[in-house]
Parts: C-alpha cells; sequence; structure tokens
C-alpha cells in the first residue's frame, strides 16, 4: 500500500512509519518539525527511516490547505493515518490557537484530502483524553464523551464528529483511535517519563500531581503499533446493527468505527515511578502536588471492541515497558552531556 502518515517524525508516527516500511509498504510521511519540545529528538527519529527507498519525507504543516491539496493529488494515497496534532493537555490552556489550527484546521483538510482523491480509508488519532468528567471505569467506547476537561480533548471529540460526517456523506472509512498515555523510546519529552527520568539524572526534584494518585492505563508502543496496523489493514465498514432510536457513539450507518487502544491494566502513577527509579539506579526526589488543570485522575481503557473485532491484545507490562525506555534513555541522555 501507498500511505500518508501525518506526523511521522512524531514519537508514534516515525515508529509506525519503520514498521509499514519493513512489511513492505511504501511511506510519504508529512511532518512540520516544529518546536514545542526539542527538534533534535525528530530529527533523531527520522533518522532511523529517512533514507529507505520506499519513504519520502515533506516538512510542512497539515493546516496549509494548498500543501495538503498539492500532496494529495500527487501522490494518490491507498490509506492516510492522521498523527500530527498539537499535543499536550496542559499546553493547549496555555496555546489554544495552537490546537485550533492543527487539530482541527489540519484535520478538515486531510478529511478533504481525502474526499478529493477518493482516499477509502482514514484512520486517525484521537485520545482517552475525550473521556473528561467521565467516572464511570473503565472508559468504554459506548460512553458518551460530551464533557471534555482540556481543549486539546475538545478538539480530539470534534475530529471523530468531523470524521463521522465524511464518512456519512461521501462512504469514506474513517476509524479513530483512542490513545491511552503511550510511552517507550523516544517518546516525548513533555510526557511524564522522560521528564522523570531527566530530572533523576539531574538530581533534580520531580513534581508528582495529586499528590502521586493518578492512575493510567500506560501503553507501550509495540502494544500501540500492533494495534494501528490491525486497523490500517481493516477498514471500517458500516454496522448494520446499528439503532438510529438509541444510538451507540462508536459505529454508525456509516463506514465509521472508534476503538480505544491501551493495555487494559490501570498502574498507580508511584508505582510506575518506582520501575524508574529501579532501571535508572537512582532514588527521585519528589515534591506532591495538587492536581493540575485540565487533568484526570484516572484512565482505564476498555478495549473489548477492538480485541473481539481484530484480535487486538497488549502484551507489554510497564516492567518490561520501562526497562525498554530506560535503557534506550541512558543512552540517549549521555549524548546530551
Amino acid at each position: 500500500m501507498k500511505i500518508l502518515v501525518t506526523g511521522s517524525a512524531g514519537f508514534i508516527g516515525s515508529a509506525l512509519s519503520i514498521r509499514l516500511l519493513e512489511r513492505g509498504d511504501k511511506i510519504v510521511g508529512v511532518d512540520n518539525h516544529n518546536d514545542y519540545y526539542d527538534p533534535n529528538l525528530k530529527e533523531l527519529r527520522l533518522s532511523r527511516h529517512i533514507n529507505h527507498p520506499n519513504y519520502s519525507h515533506f516538512r510542512a504543516n497539515i493546516e496549509n490547505r494548498e500543501f495538503v491539496k498539492e500532496i494529495f493529488s500527487n501522490e494518490k494515497f491507498d490509506c492516510v493515518v492522521n498523527l500530527a496534532a498539537q499535543a499536550g493537555v496542559r499546553y493547549s490552556i496555555e496555546n489554544p490557537n495552537t490546537y485550533i489550527d492543527t487539530n482541527l484546521v489540519g484535520f478538515g483538510n486531510i478529511l478533504e484530502g481525502c474526499r478529493q482523491t477518493k482516499v477509502q480509508n482514514l484512520v486517525y488519532a484521537s485520545s482517552s483524553s475525550t473521556y473528561g468528567l467521565n467516572t464511570k471505569q473503565p472508559f468504554s467506547v459506548h460512553h458518551p464523551v460530551n464533557h471534555p476537561v482540556s481543549l486539546y480533548a475538545a478538539t480530539k471529540k470534534a475530529n471523530e464528529l468531523m470524521a463521522h460526517t465524511y464518512s456519512h456523506l461521501y462512504q469514506i472509512s474513517t476509524t479513530g483511535l483512542r490513545f491511552f498515555t503511550v510511552y517507550g523510546p523516544y517518546d516525548r519529552p513533555d510526557m511524564a517519563l522522560q521528564k522523570f527520568a531527566n530530572s533523576i539524572m539531574k538530581d533534580e526534584t520531580i513534581k508528582v500531581f495529586n499528590y502521586g494518585n493518578h492512575r493510567r492505563d500506560f501503553t507501550y508502543i509495540d502494544d500501540i503499533l500492533n494495534g494501528v496496523i490491525k486497523v490500517i489493514d481493516n477498514p471500517a465498514v458500516p454496522d448494520s446493527n446499528w439503532d438510529p432510536s438509541n444510538p451507540d457513539p462508536s459505529s454508525s450507518t456509516a463506514p465509521y468505527r472508534i476503538y480505544n487502544i491501551g493495555n487494559n491494566n490501570p498502574v498507580n502513577l508511584m508505582d510506575y515511578i518506582k520501575e524508574l527509579e529501579i532501571n535508572l539506579g537512582k532514588e527521585a526526589k519528589k515534591e506532591f502536588l495538587p492536581i493540575q488543570p485540565g487533568d484526570v485522575p484516572e484512565t482505564y481503557a476498555d478495549i473489548s471492541d477492538l480485541s473481539d473485532a481484530l484480535g487486538y491484545q497488549p502484551s507489554i507490562s510497564v516492567t518490561e515497558g520501562v526497562k525498554n525506555f530506560s535503557e534506550w534513555f541512558i543512552k540517549y541522555y549521555e549524548t546530551k552531556i
């Protein structure tokens, strides 16, 4: 297949590009290489696959309508995986316009590109953040998600609504994946694991919000990739059992699906930190603080829909995953000092 991967210098996008190239797909990558975090890490990720003969790379913004129109017209994709987004719950409070530009305008451009060039399969990143004020656990794609608590989450919910419209009007297969706290080698510096690791190595104090009472469905990158590839290979189809008098938000009479993609096993934040301390061989200095605005105390993914439909089954424990991350991070950290 010829596949467009947006966000292809990002944590998930780069790793996905490598896996798809390894199995023989042709990949066109798009990434704007912005400075939300150290662009050198993006270059490091990209260096692993930019010279592959079946890979081509464009440094551009998906909110650039003319660029998106041109690349869709020239390349003729079989599938699109949209991972480009302005990420981060907390940053969305500080810089909301960036989220509107990339996550809403940019995603609209991707949808239009699919429509205009008759792309039959769009897979896109949603987020566990869409569950917002929901407290019923585990989080299920059959629950309504109408009460986001951050603009980031609101844009991801909006993406799901936009995708459904295009599935309904133009019969484009769209699948939204609500990622649950993805971690692993080459992950983002603004995420907890790399922030903690960096502070521990520097003997600096780590900030532990919600007084350490967070629980997260931490999901290792390899498990995420396995799920994304299953969805790429199995485009959404209309749900013949969908009932308009009792509408299920996860499917439709259109070729539309929403799936949770997580580990189905929430872990206490303090246990997560303990695994990191063990693998780095240093105890963290900790400052315990209240929960931050826009954050939620617990995430827990009900993955039964993705498991039943496509056989998705995560297999990497936090113990194994943090060990893998730590081995990578120690080498990465040494290159920076």
